[in-house]
């Protein structure tokens, strides 16, 4: 059972730096390719700039909210109880 446990707790810290990265790497992209970005986007969608960058910060924090809570926080739990 340990050797489950250690494995679920190897795959769920993988998961949050992953996600993490993947989180930076979003940010990284709208902050230095911000005008690209929006520009590509509003061939699609008619988005003005405040509503773009609203769109994107709520994105990048509900991103982060939820890797703390499907994928950090369980990983802290199995540490707990190892």
């Amino acid at each position: 059972m340990t050797a489950q446990l250690d494995a679920l707790q190897n795959f769920l810290l993988y998961c949050t730096l992953i996600n993490y990265g993947l989180a930076s790497l979003w940010f990284l992209i709208y902050y230095f390719a911000h005008d690209w970005v929006y520009k590509l986007h509003t061939s699609w969608f008619p988005l003005s700039v405040e509503k773009f960058d609203a769109l994107n910060y709520l994105g990048i924090a509900i991103y982060k909210i939820g890797v703390l809570l499907f994928n950090l926080t369980p990983y802290l739990a199995l540490c707990i109880l190892n």
